[in-house]
């Protein structure tokens, strides 16, 4: 594998060595002063205009060689166990499809791009090969490391080939907009037309398949969208306009009919050839379909695929274009993540394979929920080691290992203000112990998609058991645990605030281990947002309701199938409910109850019952505490919460009872 030569306009390495004999330092993500991190926060990297400037000297400054791989210097310093990641270009051949995203993908893979020169006549079979054998050789020195194959367009069906050739080895998929349904598409009339379309008609061609893209818009749309002040946003504007338009005309300067030609041919061979071979595709497989494609029905073709493909799921980006990866709202590092598909090894491990949230990452999330902060206007309260009550999160201890344990609200809506609290507080990033059904479905049906569940996996969330739970206390993380589980959250009418716990006391005995703090807390409002109609005892009456309830159940997987009595009905069922004027909800951590040193103690079942004993009854009276002491606060109702906040200010922190 040779070097692009040095006309290239972007630093790159030759590939000469395999993906991680190179040793690199990582420094982990800090969440240190994130509040200045979300406000300050913008997008980092490049933009279109380094696209199109990059673009344009690989298209038009052609060696002539043949198809070969390069590696960006721009990525940042990756993890020494990095999986590889061959990034496959769409019909221009470049490889700099994933430029906006080289620094974020370098920090926790080694990538390679693929390169095919603009006048490079490589059939797709051979581009198959060549692919293949990469893989072969690459895996042979990792064999336990997954390797990812980002593809775009007609990479995506090139993708989808190679997996298709070698099933046995560990691939991970992730599919933008694939030119699998490309006989549906525009261009697929334009074969026969530019046999016989005249010279001076064709040369406006690049400007019209640009168009049809959607670039141009999606560029300055993005560069409008900034905020920034008028005059500089015109200045943007035009130097991207300028910058895109430069590209357009040299690039029409060398287009030839024969090279459109072959273009449309080779997407026409890779169409037929991808389709042909994905009953023999085994691969981990995620699909990103753009909702504005003017180039392929990708959003019907990334539902059909799903269909077909074992182990498929689908992204949607309803406001994107055909190319995806240039969106500047879009990012690529933050969709794997969500979807759950990072890992280093065959099996993702959602505990050891967390990486900690980007600060861009961190603003989106706290952004989105910020209208829970309006609605809810949360009082949170915890406690300090004397046992004084303090109206912060002073009282939680900043290193871990923490647990925190609790009282699950109906559907879990105490979970979210909670989370968004602890950072813009306290820095802290909590990690729940989760449903399975938040992470994988048995199989396809009514349950709501696992999309719907990103933003708790970006959060490192985990599937609920024992190894997992050992996993994050070993890594001084802290934990968010209900023992309560799913009985808890979809209690019935007149159980609110009321404990299902197992009589199992095993995650004393786990913190015991670990020298963990347990956090005893309680969340109220719920009964201020909602009122519960339909409940499971009432749906259970209902015989086509009854059937609909059974078969969501089956599609998740089903816990605490060994014990009995109330707290093992699993079943999922949606609980009708009917929305209030909003209340207020409120927060109680408890006294901190400390494990360390007590290890050998806490191995006797006996003395890690009274441990357990004593944290439910402490939940037990910080929910009595709130539900108590809210009677008394004049911001209760959210009417005079809005008037003092227009007063004072939309961020300002509504007063409450008095804690004393």
């Amino acid at each position: 594998m040779s070097s692009l030569p040095s006309m290239c306009p972007f630093p790159m390495v030759k590939r000469t060595t395999s993906p991680c004999t190179v040793t690199a330092t990582f420094k982990p993500l800090s969440l240190e002063q994130p509040l200045m991190a979300i406000r300050n926060c913008e997008v980092e990297g490049l933009s279109f205009s380094d696209y199109f400037q990059q673009s344009r000297n690989l298209l038009i400054k052609s060696d002539g060689g043949p198809p070969r791989w390069f590696s960006p210097l721009d990525c940042g310093s990756r993890l020494n166990n990095s999986p590889l990641l061959l990034s496959l270009p769409g019909v221009d051949g470049t490889g700099l499809s994933l430029l906006l995203h080289h620094h974020r993908l370098g920090e926790i893979f080694d990538i390679w791009c693929l390169h095919i020169p603009s006048t490079d006549r490589t059939p797709f079979t051979d581009l198959v090969k060549l692919v293949e054998t990469t893989i072969r050789s690459e895996n042979s020195h990792f064999p336990s490391r997954p390797i990812y194959i980002v593809g775009e367009s007609v990479g995506g069906c090139l993708a989808l080939a190679v997996a298709a050739r070698i099933p046995h080895i560990d691939l991970v998929l992730v599919l933008a907009n694939p030119a699998t349904s490309f006989g549906k598409s525009q261009l697929q009339p334009l074969l026969p037309i530019l046999k016989i379309i005249p010279d001076h008609i064709y040369s406006g061609l690049p400007y019209v398949m640009s168009l049809m893209t959607g670039v141009p818009s999606r560029m300055v749309m993005s560069t409008a969208q900034k905020e920034l002040p008028s005059q500089q946003t015109i200045i943007d504007i035009s130097e991207a306009v300028g910058a895109l338009f430069s590209y357009l005309s040299d690039f029409a300067d060398v287009l030839t009919v024969e090279m459109v030609l072959w273009k449309l041919k080779m997407l026409e061979s890779a169409c037929a050839y991808s389709n042909s071979c994905l009953h023999s595709v085994s691969a981990q497989t995620l699909i990103l379909a753009s909702g504005n494609d003017q180039l392929l029905p990708s959003l019907q073709e990334g539902e059909r695929l799903r269909r077909i493909l074992p182990k498929c799921q689908i992204r949607a980006f309803s406001g994107c274009c055909h190319a995806l990866f240039l969106e500047e709202d879009f990012d690529l590092v933050t969709v794997i993540k969500g979807a759950g598909f990072y890992r280093r090894a065959k099996h993702t491990d959602y505990a050891s394979d967390f990486l900690l949230p980007s600060p861009r990452e961190i603003k989106d999330i706290v952004d989105s929920a910020r209208w829970l902060d309006v609605a809810t206007s949360p009082v949170m309260l915890s406690t300090l080691e004397d046992g004084k009550i303090v109206r912060s999160l002073s009282g939680i201890p900043s290193e871990g290992p923490v647990l925190f344990v609790g009282c699950h609200n109906m559907l879990g809506f105490e979970v979210a203000p909670m989370i968004r609290r602890f950072i813009l507080e306290r820095n802290i990033i909590i990690r729940g112990v989760a449903h399975p059904m938040l992470f994988t479905k048995l199989r396809e049906g009514k349950m709501p998609d696992l999309a719907t569940y990103d933003v708790t996996r970006v959060l490192g969330a985990v599937p609920v058991s024992a190894s997992n739970l050992y996993k994050l206390l070993s890594m001084k993380s802290h934990v968010l645990l209900y023992p309560g589980g799913v009985r808890e959250a979809l209690h019935r009418k007149g159980e609110e605030y009321k404990l299902f716990w197992p009589e199992q006391s095993e995650f004393v005995r786990m913190a015991g281990r670990f020298g963990a703090t347990i956090i005893p807390f309680g969340a109220v409002g719920e009964d201020d947002f909602t009122q519960l109609v339909l409940d499971y005892d009432d749906q259970m009456k209902i015989p086509f309701v009854k059937d609909y309830v059974k078969e969501i159940t089956e599609e998740s997987m089903k816990l605490r199938t060994e014990i009995e009595g109330e707290i093992a009905n699993q079943d999922l069922h949606l609980p009708i409910l009917l929305p209030k004027v909003p209340g207020r909800y409120y927060y109680l951590f408890g006294k901190p109850i400390k494990t360390e040193g007590k290890r050998q103690e806490l191995r006797n079942r006996e003395k890690a019952h009274q441990v357990y004993i004593q944290v439910k009854r402490e939940v037990e009276k910080c929910l009595c505490y709130c539900k108590m002491k809210r009677e008394s606060d004049p911001y209760r109702n959210i009417i005079p919460r809005f008037m003092y906040q227009a007063t004072h200010g939309l961020e300002s922190q509504v007063p409450t009872f008095d804690l004393h």
